[in-house]
């Protein structure tokens, strides 16, 4: 018998993989990008059919597909029953056990079934403990959707736990790990720092190298300056200054209209109106920002050394009315270093104004006299010392007849020639010599037109000083205004220290010297208000003098004899219109010799008061010369060399101009043989008149003559040898200022000489050369011992220390005599009242 025919078996189609749900679908950032790149190859695969590539797929050949669909089912069994042996077991993590491979090469992993875990934990209440000590005993087998799903658990735990480790990290960081970290982040901001720097650098030279190509760079440099590191913004600021410093035109950038916009203009139009445009908006944010910048302590040197540098660099450009706005509210400043920069900008202004043709220069003195009246002046000294640099011309606008006579004479006789010339001409030349005249006029005019362009307006010129000069005068009246004005309380400041500046008067010194250099520009209907305040304030602030003790405190010596100074200069400088008497000054004069202090008070304004009212004055009276003598003889004795110098070389000059009061070198026992009104000297009158100086003797030359200084023992021994017999006049051939320079502390360097050689040298030179014996050259120096230097000092001081004694015996011995006097009167008193008593007593009887 045969054998039974086998049916073939059938083989199924591997299983096509589980569908995925969308969400649970990861698609990395490259996907992406290169599914948008192309867009249009994955339109085809949003075409495709499913259904029927999964038929295809899993048709078998030669087979029906009832056949099939009884397979199918058969699979799907097998499925549901792996699916429900999973379910009654519980899966062990693939970490903990290996799978066991089968000869099929598919994966089973251990389990445990419920049942028996039930039954093994049956004294247990919860049914979760039982699957955690049960984990190692089963074997379940999972599907790829359950594997991924499960691995997104364990990633997400693992991540959770990592941040939990670094919190904890973070928490206990070692104090190294604390300054590694610092480290790093110092070592970022100056890798920072390096790169913005070397961009500014970049940029800037771009900018200098093509600045209308490159305009948008100035954009990014303020950018730059806008960073919160301040050594960035200083760096930017900076860099920004050099560059708008280069780029900037020299005229006035004038933005187009609305109509000009409208109109059509070519490329490089605009181009050039871009360029303007962008320029001057960012050069107004820059100066918008160094404005707050100003305002901040840190920033704020930097600031006002821009915008001095700007204005004094390009006047000429817009926005200067804020540059100098900034630069005139610093001018009063604290900081000596702002308050320096920006006084020295203001005068630059001043004394260069070709820059800007005197615009900016009536403007700054607008705005500092506006600053001095708000701060009611209580500035620095340097806010109007400014003013000092100003020029003015005396001889601008003043109209000049013949010139214009001249002129009018020329026009006519060319007129005259011009009508003559062609009558002369014959008929044939006639057209020819109008072309000709006709093409002469028209090149005079043009040279004209040139000419008349380049030169300054005159009236405008005459304008802006005119503006200028009030300007200035209305703020120095105001000072002297104030200054003359009585105090509120009697507690104010006191005078300080400082040489020339009080606390309640500060502007007051360079107020006065303003108005000495500009004396001869004041007009005429102010001259008397002018001499009045000046009257008041040498006076000590008081109309009267005897009332002036109490406000005298008020005002320096060098301030009070400044206003004496600034009488005489304005008297000279309108001499021919004013008739004013200066006596209240020489009293004045005459009291300020003694309150002098050598280190409170300015010497070199003393000297130059006496060169100003004593030595290049008029001729004096005698009784007010002779006053001036003493008292200036005296004052020698009291001070320093270089005070007494310019003393002597004042009182030497008086002598030589005044004849008669030489008189005083006598020596004769009751005064000098020409005592005038007044018998007595008067040592403690107030007038010089009135002081009787005529009727005493210059004992002090004796004492100065033994001077330890050998230029004042020379000048005072030279003043004591002037003979009165002659009537010679004796020419000055030095000055109180020269002579005080000559000898001031900082220039003073002598050697005391041997009496031999001082005589030796008085008779080579004689009398006359006292410029030469004063002083002695380096050359001729000699080694002078110590006991000689002591010995002269010794007795230098001796006198003046018997000459305090004398005083001092003298007072009380006044006092003493008055007190006797008192004791007369009350005697006799007594003696009265007694003997009104008897002749009561007689009456009553």
């Amino acid at each position: 018998m045969g054998k039974k025919s086998q049916k073939p078996k059938i083989v199924l189609p591997p299983e096509l993989p589980p569908e995925i749900l969308e969400e649970e679908i990861e698609v990395s950032d490259d996907d992406l990008q290169f599914v948008k790149e192309n867009r249009d190859y994955a339109v085809g695969f949003s075409r495709l059919d499913t259904q029927s590539i999964t038929k295809h797929v899993t048709r078998v050949a030669d087979v029906k597909e009832d056949a099939l669909e009884a397979l199918y089912e058969k699979r799907l069994k097998k499925k549901t029953l792996q699916k429900e042996k999973v379910e009654s077991g519980l899966q062990v993590d693939p970490v903990d056990a290996l799978p066991v491979k089968t000869l099929d090469g598919k994966l089973y992993y251990r389990t445990l079934q419920k049942t028996s875990i039930l039954c093994a934990n049956s004294e247990e209440e919860t049914g979760e403990d039982e699957k955690g000590d049960s984990v190692d005993k089963g074997i379940v087998k999972l599907t790829k959707v359950e594997r991924r799903a499960k691995l997104k658990k364990q990633k997400k735990e693992a991540k959770k736990q990592g941040k939990e480790l670094e919190k904890a990290e973070e928490v206990q960081q070692t104090p190294q790990a604390a300054v590694l970290a610092e480290v790093r982040e110092d070592l970022t901001a100056e890798e920072a720092f390096k790169s913005k720097k070397q961009k500014l650098a970049e940029l800037g030279m771009a900018l200098l190298a093509d600045p209308e190509s490159n305009i948008k760079s100035l954009k990014e440099m303020l950018q730059i300056s806008k960073d919160n590191d301040d050594a960035i913004v200083k760096l930017g600021v900076l860099s920004l200054l050099a560059v708008f410093k280069d780029i900037i035109p020299g005229y006035r950038i004038r933005l187009p209209t609305e109509k000009e916009l409208e109109m059509k203009v070519s490329k490089s139009v605009k181009k050039m109106r871009y360029y303007e445009s962008t320029l001057l908006s960012v050069y107004k944010a820059f100066l918008q920002k160094l404005i707050v910048l100003e305002k901040k302590l840190s920033f704020q040197q930097v600031a006002v050394r821009c915008i001095c540098t700007l204005l004094d660099a390009v006047p000429h450009f817009n926005f200067r009315g804020s540059l100098l706005g900034v630069v005139v509210r610093n001018i009063g400043s604290s900081d000596n270093v702002v308050r320096k920069l920006c006084c020295a900008t203001i005068t630059s202004l001043f004394t260069n104004e070709g820059k800007h043709g005197g615009e900016v220069t009536v403007e700054a003195v607008r705005l500092i006299a506006d600053h001095v009246k708000a701060h009611n002046c209580q500035l620095h000294p340097d806010s109007i010392e400014v003013f000092l640099s100003l020029s003015f011309d005396d001889n601008l606008g003043r109209p000049e007849k013949t010139n214009e006579n001249n002129r009018v004479k020329y026009k006519k006789f060319r007129k005259r020639k011009h009508v003559e010339e062609p009558s002369q001409l014959p008929d044939s030349d006639k057209k020819r010599s109008r072309k000709e005249q006709m093409t002469k006029m028209r090149e005079e005019v043009a040279a004209d037109y040139k000419a008349a362009s380049f030169t300054p307006d005159v009236m405008e010129q005459r304008r802006m000083q005119s503006e200028t000069l009030s300007a200035v005068f209305e703020t120095y009246f105001r000072i002297l205004k104030h200054s003359v004005q009585p105090k509120a309380s009697s507690n104010e400041e006191v005078v300080s220290p400082v040489s020339g500046a009080s606390g309640s008067h500060p502007l007051l010194a360079p107020c006065l010297k303003g108005l000495g250099k500009f004396s001869h520009l004041i007009d005429l209907d102010f001259m008397a208000d002018l001499m009045n305040y000046l009257k008041r304030l040498a006076s000590g602030g008081s109309n009267s003098g005897d009332s002036s003790q109490k406000n005298s405190n008020c005002f320096t010596v060098s301030e009070r004899l400044q206003c004496c100074i600034v009488a005489f200069k304005v008297m000279r400088s309108n001499l021919d219109a004013l008739n004013v008497d200066l006596n209240d000054f020489f009293v004045q004069l005459y009291n300020l010799i003694l309150e002098y202090r050598p280190g409170r008070d300015q010497g070199g304004v003393l000297a130059e008061a006496l060169k100003m009212m004593l030595c290049e004055d008029r001729q004096h009276d005698m009784q007010k010369a002779a006053a001036f003598v003493k008292r200036l003889a005296t004052f020698s004795l009291c001070f320093g060399s270089a005070e007494s110098m310019a003393a002597l070389v004042t009182l030497k000059h008086l002598l030589q101009k005044n004849v008669k009061c030489r008189n005083l070198l006598e020596n004769d026992a009751g005064g000098g043989s020409v005592s005038g009104s007044i018998a007595k000297y008067q040592p403690y009158a107030s007038d010089p008149n009135l002081s009787g100086a005529l009727a005493s003797v210059l004992w002090e030359l004796n004492l100065l003559s033994k001077h330890y200084h050998p230029a004042v023992s020379a000048m005072a021994s030279s003043v004591s040898s002037i003979n009165t017999g002659q009537n010679q006049v004796y020419l000055s051939i030095i000055s109180p200022q020269q002579a005080f320079l000559d000898l001031s502390l900082e220039r003073e360097s002598f050697n005391l000489q041997s009496d031999s050689l001082k005589l030796n040298s008085k008779r080579k030179r004689g009398s006359g050369s006292s410029r030469s014996a004063c002083v002695t050259p380096l050359t001729d120096t000699i080694s002078v011992s110590d006991d000689e230097v002591r010995k002269k000092l010794s007795t230098h001081f001796m006198l003046l220390r018997d000459i305090e004694e004398n005083e001092r015996l003298r007072g009380d011995l006044d006092r003493t005599t008055f007190y006797l006097k008192l004791y007369e009167e009350h005697k006799k008193q007594q003696k009265k009242k007694g003997r009104t008593k008897p002749m009561k007593s007689e009456k009553n009887c």
